[in-house]
This record gives structure tokens, C-alpha cells and sequence, in this order.
């Protein structure tokens, strides 16, 4: 047997984690989207986002209110000016009515500007300030969700959630509320003006709200679906492009180039059908209100000529009405905007509110504890006890049926086993990125459910095979384990661990960008800048999910070094992809289908007629 088939026998990924593209539990990129919406979750939202803002929005208010009463006096003094102002001129050559009224139109309109003005200033900065306060709760909800959720839904969604659906509803804030407030506010002033000056002309102009608010709601119900329709397909064009940019090395390793094109077209075709299904709603609802429009405004002026003719109204309250008229029925454009703009912005803010309303899983505690003090000079290392622990999927699959296992304070636990037997699962529960479904697991004591995260982060630390590096300085990652570390502290660890030599080489050594995803270093060095982290951060427990699993043998060979100093003391949980990690173990655990089937010393099971044992001569005799 070679020394690959027998890691194959080994492999690491246990079982596939929920939304991990192949489990049970796995969901399409559309389900994932589907998040439920409790009722009232979008304006619960916004209501909560303005609330700080509440003077301010009185103040906007109040200047878009006298805004637009200054702006609607204006052909109310057209019609003084024709049925007084110029009679006055004519017959007794008195310029003061036509003067006063010219001032006063003037003076209206300059008021009128200046408020807008005021208006629009103070309505951006109370929507910037919103739309801050959005993208940061959007982000540091979705840090605090569980590791169940990210699974299930893509960064791409979030991604989406945090700029797209953000940026429509700041088009509304920005854009659409002033043209909504303006119109329902001129709609309201001219009402009442029409029916003041003159009750026949005015009821009839009013009547014609009746079809046009028919017509409205028609349009509103369907662009409502089409805008949902439509938030999803752009989330989905997110979800591919950045799918295919964060895998951009195996997409062009294994030629996925073309196929890529192709799904993300699909997806691009269907966002543009949507924006496509939005444009031609909004163009019918434009040419069916301004011919119902026109057609009122014909009927009003034959009527309205015909009562000049009659002398019982005035040839300035006609042109005064001709004047309103127009003012009544131009917005309809700027209604349709609106309301694309607010189902489009509806759409996204419901996406918002589902995101924000989702609760983590694991949830912080309710009566936190703190873990018991240790003396100063003790070891690290801390007990863990699994006690009735049972985990299933959250479709019902059980993972891990009824397990107990006691690790002491200080011991090194090496878990081995075949893919799926449940180790990833154990590592994932004991760092608390998921609960157990029934049981406890205790550290020192307390059972995790218990501890606050900040807690239980300085208590139970993981390394993963990955060693993820964060943009930044060498400095800065290693610091990640303790974030008021001093400069010599950060030194030490690194050398302690062995990472000081080949930091010290490199361009800037310390000051070093590892850039993204530290590509700028090898997967060794990564992880050896990962063990200074961990022991920076000195745990009482370390898990170690697969840390040598991705390394040549030189690679291995100095992390295991570093492995040897950082688990000194400590208790330790080790994932084992290749049986060489197990000898720096105190303990070995055999795991099948979620079961504990032999536990030993490596020596107690090597001399021993197990599945272990035969594992461990096939590993010697590939090495002959």
C-alpha cells in the first residue's frame, strides 16, 4: 500500500457540512436567498434606522411643506393678475396690484428654491446616515451569525445584500422620497385651490383621481413582483462573479473558463429580462395615466371655456385652473419613478430586513459565565468533557449519536478516522460553531452555551488546514491571537515557534504584506505564522483541524516542530490526516460513523490488532 492510499484511508473532510454544495442540507444558490421575512421586518427596520434622526426629519418636513405651499401660490397670483392687477393697469393706470403681484410671484419662487435647496441638503444627510448605519449592521450581523448560516448562504448574497440592495434604497432615500413628498404635498394644495376657486370645475378635476389611482394600483402590484424577481437576479450575478473571482485558480487549472461564462450569462439574461419586465410596466403605466390625463384636462378646459362665455367665471381663475391642471397631472411621470424606485427599494429592504432578522444559532448566553481562574504558574490546559453529546442536521440526519468523551487538562488528543466518521464535526462543536442537539460539552466545568464568545474565543482556539492570513503586515496576523500584544511579544511567539527565520528574510520581515489570503508567503509559512497566533492567544484548549494536511514533508516537519511548542501544556484536540501527526499525541481515537471504536496511547494501539494498528503498518511499509 503507498503512502497516499494510506492518507486516503485517512482523509480529512469528515462529512459534508450543511450548504457545502454536496451534503443533505446542501441548497442551490436561489434557496439559499430564501430567507424568511418575519411581518413588519422592513419597517420595523427603517422605523428603527430613522429614529435617531427624528428632529431632523420633523425639520425636513416642515421645509418641504412651506416649500410647496410657497411654490403652489404662484398661479393664484397668475389669476389675480389677469382678472385685477392688469384691469387695474388698464383702467386706471395703477401699478401697484401688477407690482405687488410680481414681487410676490418672485419672491414665492425665490422661497420655494431656497427651501428646496435646504431640503435636499438636510434630506442627504440624514439618508448618508442611514445608509451608514444599514452597511454596518449588515456587516456585523452577519459576522456575528453562526457558521451554519454562512454554509447555506454565499458571501456573493451578503455581498449583494450590503451594496446592491443598499444602493437601491439609497436611490429611494435620496431621490424618490422628495419627488413622493413633493407630490403628494402639491396634489393636496391644488385639490384644495381648485375646489376654493371655483366647486363645479374643481369636483370635476378631482374625479379624475379615481381612474388614475386604478391604474396606479394595477401598476404597483406588478412591479412589486418584478422588482423581488428582480433583487434576486442581481444577487445571483454577485454570487457567480465573485464564486469565479475567489476561485479563480482552479477555475483556470481545470479550464472552467467557458462553463463559467455561460452560467454567469444565464444569470446576467435573467437580471436584464427583469430590468427588461420593469422598464415595460412603467411604460404602460406612464402611457395609460397621461392619456387619461389629457383627456380630463380637454373635457376641464371645454367646460371651463364654456362658463367664461357664460360669465360665471372668471377668465384668470380659468388660466388659473389650465395652470393647476398641469401641475395635477405632470407628476404622474415622476409617481411612476416613484414607484419603481419604492418597489425596487421594497424589494431590497425586505432581502435587508431577512438578513438582519435572522438569528444566530448559537446564541450568546443569557447568564454568561466566566471560566474558573488558574494559578499563575499553571499549565494552560484546561478539561473538556462530551457528556450525552448527539448532533443531526438540520434536516434530521444524525451525525454524531450518543457520544461521551473526558479529555484531561493538558492531554493531546489525536482523532483519526475515515471521511465522514465524524472528526471535523467533534473539532466544530468543541470550538462552538455549532450546538449539540442534545447533551453538553463542558470546559473546565462550564458548559459552553455558557460562556460569552469572547469567553470561550481566549479559552478554545482552532487552526485550520487553510491558516486563512488576512491582508496586512506578518505583524498584524500574528497579532490576531492577542490584539494589545506588544511588538516584542509578537517576536517571541514567532520565534518560539520557529517562524523568525524566514520572517526575517523576507522583504520587510515583520512589516511584510502577506496581502491577500497571505499569498505573498508559502502554505508552510501560513501556517506557521497561524501557530504564533495560537500561541499568542495562549488557550487552554487547541484544536487542530488537519494543520499538516496540505504540506510537503519539509513543510511538515517545521510545523510539526512548531506544533511540539505550542501544545506544550496545553489540552489539545488534533484532527490527523497523516498518521506522522499522531506520534506528537498523548491519545488516539479511532472514530467510525460518529462512534469512538478504539482509544489509546499511539504505542497501546499500535501494539494492538485494530483498525489503528493495520493503518500504522501499511504507513511503515510505504515509507521502506
Amino acid at each position: 500500500m503507498s503512502v497516499t492510499e494510506t492518507e486516503d484511508l485517512l482523509e480529512a473532510e469528515d462529512e459534508r457540512t450543511p450548504g457545502d454544495g454536496a451534503g443533505p442540507d446542501a441548497a442551490s444558490p436561489a434557496d439559499s436567498d430564501d430567507i424568511p421575512v418575519p411581518p413588519g421586518a422592513p419597517r420595523a427596520l427603517l422605523g428603527s434606522l430613522l429614529a435617531p434622526h427624528k428632529r431632523r426629519v420633523l425639520l425636513a418636513m416642515v421645509l418641504i411643506v412651506v416649500q410647496q405651499a410657497a411654490l403652489q401660490v404662484g398661479p393664484l397670483l397668475v389669476s389675480v393678475a389677469i382678472d385685477r392687477a392688469i384691469p387695474a393697469l388698464r383702467d386706471h393706470r395703477d401699478w401697484g396690484p401688477l407690482v405687488a403681484v410680481t414681487a410676490g410671484y418672485l419672491g414665492c419662487a425665490a422661497l420655494a428654491t431656497l427651501l428646496q435647496r435646504s431640503f435636499i441638503r438636510l434630506s442627504g444627510l440624514i439618508s448618508q446616515d442611514v445608509l451608514l448605519d444599514m452597511r454596518r449592521r449588515i456587516f456585523r450581523h452577519a459576522q456575528a451569525l453562526s457558521l451554519d448560516f454562512h454554509e447555506r448562504y454565499t458571501s456573493g448574497r451578503i455581498i449583494s445584500r450590503a451594496t446592491s440592495d443598499v444602493d437601491t434604497v439609497r436611490e429611494l432615500l435620496t431621490e424618490g422620497l422628495q419627488e413622493l413628498l413633493s407630490v403628494v404635498l402639491s396634489l393636496v394644495y391644488i385639490a384644495v385651490l381648485l375646489v376654493v376657486m371655483d366647486w363645479r370645475l374643481g369636483l370635476a378635476s378631482l374625479a379624475s383621481f379615481l381612474p388614475i389611482y386604478l391604474l396606479t394600483r394595477s401598476f404597483r402590484r406588478r412591479s412589486q413582483a418584478i422588482y423581488r424577481r428582480s433583487r434576486t437576479a442581481v444577487a445571483t450575478v454577485i454570487v457567480r462573479f465573485t464564486e469565479t473571482m475567489n476561485g479563480i485558480r482552479p477555475v483556470q487549472a481545470f479550464r472552467r473558463e467557458a462553463a463559467n461564462e455561460v452560467a454567469f450569462g444565464e444569470a446576467n439574461a435573467d437580471y436584464a429580462r427583469s430590468n427588461a419586465q420593469g422598464m415595460l410596466s412603467m411604460a404602460r403605466f406612464v402611457c395609460s395615466s397621461r392619456a387619461t390625463a389629457n383627456v380630463w384636462i380637454t373635457g376641464i378646459v371645454l367646460w371651463g371655456a364654456y362658463l367664461v362665455t357664460d360669465g360665471s367665471l372668471a377668465l384668470g381663475v380659468l388660466a388659473a385652473f389650465v395652470l393647476y391642471l398641469r401641475r395635477l397631472f405632470d407628476p404622474i411621470d415622476q409617481i411612476g419613478m416613484f414607484l419603481n424606485s419604492y418597489q425596487s427599494a421594497s424589494a431590497a429592504l425586505e432581502k435587508i430586513a431577512g438578513l438582519l432578522a435572522h438569528e444566530p444559532t448559537v446564541p450568546e448566553p443569557t447568564s454568561p459565565r466566566e471560566l474558573p481562574a488558574r494559578p499563575e504558574d499553571a499549565p494552560p490546559g484546561r478539561s473538556v468533557e462530551f457528556r450525552g453529546v448527539e448532533f443531526s442536521y438540520r434536516t434530521g440526519k444524525q451525525v454524531l449519536p450518543r457520544f461521551d468523551l473526558t479529555i484531561p487538562a493538558g492531554q493531546s488528543v489525536a482523532v483519526v478516522g475515515a471521511t465522514g466518521a465524524g472528526k471535523s464535526t467533534l473539532a466544530k462543536l468543541l470550538a462552538r460553531f455549532y450546538d449539540p442537539t442534545q447533551g453538553q460539552i463542558l470546559l473546565d466545568g462550564v458548559d459552553l452555551r455558557d460562556l460569552p464568545t469572547a469567553e470561550l474565543r481566549k479559552g478554545v482556539v482552532l487552526v485550520t488546514q487553510e491558516s486563512f492570513l488576512f491582508s496586512g503586515t506578518v505583524a498584524e496576523n500574528i497579532a490576531i491571537g492577542k490584539p494589545d500584544a506588544t511588538r516584542e511579544e509578537v517576536e517571541a511567539a514567532a520565534k518560539a515557534i520557529g517562524a523568525w527565520e524566514f520572517i526575517s528574510r523576507l522583504p520587510e520581515g515583520f512589516d511584510t504584506d502577506v496581502r491577500k489570503r497571505g499569498g505573498r508567503i508559502s502554505a508552510g509559512q501560513r501556517q506557521l505564522v497561524a501557530f504564533a497566533r495560537a500561541l499568542l492567544a495562549d488557550p487552554g484548549v487547541l484544536i487542530l483541524d488537519e494543520a499538516t494536511s496540505s504540506l510537503d514533508v519539509p513543510g511538515e516537519r517545521a510545523v510539526q516542530e512548531a506544533m511540539t511548542t505550542v501544545l506544550a501544556g496545553r489540552s489539545a484536540v488534533i484532527i490527523a490526516h497523516r498518521l506522522s501527526t499522531v506520534e506528537i499525541a498523548d491519545r488516539v481515537l479511532v472514530m467510525e460513523r460518529g462512534r469512538i471504536v478504539e482509544d489509546g496511547s499511539p504505542a497501546e494501539l499500535i501494539g494492538g490488532e485494530g483498525r489503528f494498528s493495520a493503518l500504522h503498518q501499511a504507513w511503515k511499509d510505504s515509507l521502506v
